[in-house]
């Protein structure tokens, strides 16, 4: 898989800081801060990693997850969840299993994470 990295998170925060991380480590890096924009850049063509925060206004990360793999857009991406809600079993996943590379929890480990997304990038 390419270096090229989506990260869709509503925190803009978090979009800076995970870009600044990715970039640093050779990555092409999209941010978007919603799952509606994360639907429109994998119309535009994107493929490689997606960052998915879960907790978004409107659409949430279970919501476009389900909205990815609807489209046929999930064989040109891997799916990794950021969030801060705890747990990996939540009832909005079921039937997504299999699309859900990881689950990493906020505050993350900078470290931690990177040697996650370079594990996707070697798969």
């Amino acid at each position: 898989m390419d270096k090229k990295l989506m990260v869709v998170d509503d925190d803009p925060d978090i979009l800076i800081t995970i870009r600044n991380i990715f970039e640093r480590e050779g990555f092409e890096v999209l941010t978007v801060d919603s799952g509606a924009d994360c639907i429109n850049e994998l119309e535009r063509g994107f493929k490689g990693i997606i960052l998915m925060d879960i907790m978004m206004p409107f659409m949430d990360g279970w919501d476009t997850i389900r909205e990815i793999k609807n489209r046929g857009f999930s064989k040109n991406v891997m799916i990794s969840i950021v969030t801060a809600k705890g747990t990996s079993h939540h009832e909005k996943m079921r039937g997504l299993e299999s699309f859900i590379f990881d689950y990493i929890s906020k505050p993350f480990n900078v470290a931690k994470l990177i040697s996650n997304i370079k594990n996707m990038t070697a798969s």
